[in-house]
């Protein structure tokens, strides 16, 4: 499991803001990853998406990762964030724009 581990550990340490959900940002395959992909767009900020269907191995080790259950999860700037209901209600709060501004990421939609 330590291959999977270093994978996951490197893709949340060099991307600025990577969600690791179900299927892809131009096509999601469960609606809590398209909730989040769609928050992401409209705020205009760069992510890299990566596909957890692509392995079960994927799958599992992200969710042991962060000791979260469930996919989509949401890092930025190395930071655990949370899964679809926490990004959903901080972006409804408007704390998830205020959070990117935070960490240096740039939200080009922000409203």
């Amino acid at each position: 499991m330590s291959g999977i581990s270093d994978y996951i550990d490197s893709e949340v340490k060099s991307n600025d803001v990577v969600l690791f959900m179900k299927g892809t940002p131009g096509f999601p395959q469960c609606g809590f990853s398209g909730q989040v992909v769609q928050i992401l767009d409209y705020l205009g900020v760069d992510y890299k998406g990566v596909n957890v269907l692509t392995s079960d191995e994927l799958r599992q080790g992200i969710k042991e990762y962060s000791n979260w259950p469930t996919i989509p999860q949401l890092y930025v700037k190395g930071e655990f964030v949370g899964g679809c209901d926490i990004v959903r209600e901080m972006f409804q709060a408007s704390e998830l724009q205020g959070f990117f501004e935070e960490k240096g990421v740039s939200a080009r939609g922000a409203a």
